[in-house]
């Protein structure tokens, strides 16, 4: 069954990461975290699933 506390709270840090990228006018960084983020979660949920 997947941990869909530990995606959440990954996903809700990459938020916060991303959201101090553009605070920071930085919406490449922004943007390589977010996707990075939405990866690392289908992979633990994929690996879940198994």
């Amino acid at each position: 069954m997947p941990d869909y506390k530990k995606m959440y709270l990954h996903l809700f840090n990459s938020v916060t990461d991303a959201l101090a990228a553009l605070a920071e006018r930085d919406p490449e960084r922004a943007e390589r975290i977010l996707k990075k983020a939405q990866i690392d979660a289908e992979e633990t949920y994929i690996e879940a699933e198994k």
